[in-house]
């Protein structure tokens, strides 16, 4: 079975180092899932999510010439579309600090104008000699 970029492949866990594991895909090829393509969230210890053993679902992202073959089940996984309560949080969020940066800098603004112009002589206070 030939083994292309982008496919979405069964294989086992054969292996796990600190840098991630390594899976043997149908035909008795091994490839390697780097540890940050393991899952979504930042993964310290990949002994939490994966064992030898371990059936996954990987997708190929390359295969080099010399053979090497670069694996995810993070890209594997189907993306689900957060539901709309969520996004709307997530907008409104976003909302407030928006408003909260803007008010802080206007006022940083304000006040680095106050500095600056005392020292300047201000507006309009020329000196008559």
């Amino acid at each position: 079975m030939s083994i292309e970029v982008g496919s979405k492949l069964s294989g086992k866990v054969t292996g796990i180092t600190h840098f991630g594991a390594f899976v043997e895909l149908p035909g008795g090829v091994t490839g390697l899932v780097h540890i940050s393509e393991v899952d979504d969230q930042y993964v310290k210890d990949i002994h939490e999510f994966l064992k030898i053993n371990d059936v996954v679902t990987v997708k190929v992202l390359n295969v080099e010439p010399n053979g090497k073959i670069g694996l995810s089940i993070r890209q594997a996984k189907p993306k689900s579309a957060p539901d709309p309560v969520t996004r709307r949080a997530m907008d409104r969020n976003f909302e407030d600090k928006l408003s909260r940066f803007l008010k802080d800098s206007e006022e940083r603004l304000t006040t680095l104008r106050r500095s600056t112009e005392s020292k300047r002589g201000g507006r309009g206070s020329r000196r008559s000699y």
